[in-house]
């Protein structure tokens, strides 16, 4: 068994077909768990997926076997058989046009427009961000949801980021994990809201209904924090979310939650003699800002993109107080 320590944490590139990685655990990594080691060894796969190679022994140390709760003390010689990446999409690229904000060699920034679906689903086979994707970008075909590791509604604007390469995706999946992404949404919502405050209940899948979230004890652990940016005639607010995590429909339903449901919310919305209704056609929500930590240069970085013509219109036409139907 080879021992290559000094190239091979930087001559792979993250192959998704697979391969063999012979190496060597410094001695700096002494008492340290297996998976822990490899973890800062290989960048480019998640611990979680070391873990599962680690039980389907495809690594071994000293040529026997690894396991999940062995300890290293340095100098054992490792190998490990790297599994494809599973989750390859086998959907069909499509020319759709995009707003990319920004793009190097491993990520890609967009404002993703209203109406754009992410995923291929459902009632959306086809025309979604991840088919424009597989014809911006070929190679993240090969990876795990072509790339994206985070999403947006179909109705909610703003930006989103993209990894091109399988170190990026892993290292923005454990960003979002370690809660290091900064994500920050206008919501315009029914309601005079004065004071900024958290809302941290957690959320789970509705039993009655798959598609819908609902606050509930046993849930994800979910916190958003709010501040009023604008109020209006009428009762309505304009907040900052900032996202500490990033549950789906989470900023809909922490606010219908606490007594402030979206403007122009249809799933997550308040009764109907509660609040008068503004006439807009989807929820009133866009993901202004976004930060992350580069997976490369390790810099931090920071983006932002101005409302779209209807949520901007709108706000001009509550400021003329001209807005108002019954």
């Amino acid at each position: 068994m080879g021992k290559d320590t000094e190239n091979s944490s930087t001559d792979y590139k993250g192959n998704p077909e697979g391969g063999v990685r012979e190496l060597v655990i410094p001695d700096a990594q002494g008492g340290q768990r297996l998976d822990q080691a490899l973890s800062a060894l290989l960048p480019e796969f998640s611990r979680n997926r070391i873990q599962n190679w680690i039980r389907a022994r495809k690594i071994s140390v000293d040529e026997s076997w690894g396991t999940t709760k062995m300890k290293v003390s340095g100098g054992e010689a490792v190998r490990v058989e790297i599994e494809p990446v599973r989750g390859a999409t086998s959907d069909s690229p499509e020319a759709i046009p995009l707003d990319v904000v920004f793009e190097d060699q491993v990520l890609l920034v967009i404002n993703k427009p209203v109406g754009l679906v992410v995923h291929p689903g459902s009632g959306n086979p086809r025309g979604t961000l991840l088919n424009a994707l597989l014809h911006r970008v070929p190679q993240v075909a090969e990876l795990p949801r072509a790339g994206i590791v985070h999403r947006l509604d179909k109705d909610t604007s703003g930006l989103l980021v993209v990894a091109k390469t399988l170190t990026a995706h892993t290292d923005l999946v454990r960003q979002l994990q370690a809660r290091t992404v900064k994500r920050e949404y206008l919501a315009l919502v029914y309601g005079e809201v004065d004071r900024t405050g958290t809302v941290d209940a957690p959320l789970a899948r509705d039993p009655h209904n798959r598609t819908k979230r609902g606050v509930h004890p046993m849930g994800k652990p979910a916190v958003t924090h709010y501040e009023p940016v604008e109020r209006f005639p009428g009762g309505v607010t304009l907040l900052r979310c900032k996202l500490e995590t990033g549950r789906t429909h989470q900023i809909r339903v922490h606010m219908q939650h606490i007594g402030h449901p979206l403007v122009g919310e249809q799933v997550y919305s308040a009764s109907r003699r509660s609040h008068l209704k503004i006439p807009f056609p989807r929820q009133a929500l866009h993901a202004e800002r976004l930060g992350l930590i580069h997976p490369i240069t390790h810099e931090y970085m920071q983006w932002e993109c101005p409302l779209p013509p209807d949520f901007a219109s709108l706000l001009d036409a509550l400021r003329e107080n001209t807005v108002w139907g019954g």
